[in-house]
């Protein structure tokens, strides 16, 4: 039995229920690796878990991205070895300096690619690959709104789309409209102006094909009128709140719009997907030569204090934690 440090709540709400205790570690079992982290992605799940807007059986530790150092393994175990370097996201008690993983659902990190690098893209190059490529693959031509532009899935979400196609970027400062247009904008709006109406003067009048939404219930009427007929609208995170309820007959008479609200797990939960997901990944960070911007440290003690920033809108690029 050994001892790690990790981050744990007992009840739901605030970041100060979030306390830094000692965690009890058995070895690594059947199919298990020990891994003793180097770097924590933070992301808005990790936010909707602690708030319980996501329950989660109490107590918990959290966190859900992280890249590590394989130091044992358990029995069965052939696949990695000791020294190996690895990420992975889905797992929880990601906010701990050590932590036993199943292989399966762990990916090797290309030695190309920084431990901070991958701890900062998994999780959110993941969710591009499956936004863009898996939920709804986008022709060369169309127009898309993407909210939060300078945050974290946009970072990747951007750049790539931006290479056959056009963006228009949603951000809530002049500071972070920088940013976006830096990432592959072609255009950039404040969230407090209208938005849909900017987007249909953008695309001509018609609409824009598909308006992927992180914001949620403050953004998701903005995203419905900003598209075309037959347009998607994309609602993939609840920063603002969750999504009021929509009727079926607003989507008819939006012009027979497509509404989904995709989770990462049903895209990479079977072995083969996650492989797949991940390979694109790396590929296209070789081929873009994009790099996370890490637009913020915290400690990993410190893990409140960077949820706040997280929720005050006071990030930008990824932020991680360090061990």
């Amino acid at each position: 039995m050994s001892t790690a440090k990790a981050i744990q709540i007992k009840a739901h709400g605030g970041p100060e229920v979030m306390e830094y205790v000692d965690m009890d570690l058995s070895p690594p079992g059947p199919g298990e690796v020990r891994l003793r982290h180097t770097a924590i992605g933070l992301n808005f799940i990790d936010v909707y878990m602690r708030t319980g807007l996501y329950p989660a059986k109490l107590p918990a530790i959290l966190g859900r991205e992280a890249a590590g150092l394989v130091e044992a393994v358990g029995p069965g175990v052939n696949t990695l070895k000791s020294g190996d370097r690895v990420v992975y996201s889905g797992l929880g008690a990601a906010y701990s300096t050590e932590r036993n993983a199943s292989v399966s659902s762990l990916v090797q990190i290309p030695d190309d690619v920084t431990d901070e690098q991958a701890a900062a893209i998994f999780l959110k190059g993941l969710t591009a690959w499956m936004l863009l490529s898996e939920v709804r693959p986008l022709q060369a031509d169309e127009q898309i709104l993407v909210w939060a532009a300078a945050g974290g899935v946009a970072s990747v979400l951007i750049p790539r789309r931006a290479m056959a196609g056009r963006v228009m970027g949603v951000v809530s400062s002049d500071e972070k409209a920088a940013v976006a247009t830096q990432l592959g904008c072609e255009e950039v709006v404040l969230a407090s102006d209208d938005v849909a109406a900017r987007a249909r003067e953008w695309s001509g009048g018609r609409g824009v094909a598909v308006a992927y939404d992180s914001v949620g219930k403050t953004s998701a009427e903005a995203s419905l009128n900003a598209l075309r007929p037959r347009g998607w609208f994309v609602s993939y995170g609840n920063a603002s709140g969750p999504v009021d309820p929509i009727a079926p007959l607003r989507l008819s008479q939006g012009g027979s719009l497509i509404m989904t609200r995709p989770g990462l797990h049903h895209f990479a939960h079977e072995r083969p997907d996650l492989e797949r997901g991940s390979a694109a990944l790396w590929a296209f960070l070789r081929e873009s030569g994009l790099e996370m911007r890490i637009g913020q440290r915290f400690g990993l003690a410190d893990a409140a204090e960077a949820h706040r920033a997280l929720e005050s809108r006071q990030t930008t690029g990824a932020t991680i934690l360090q061990p």
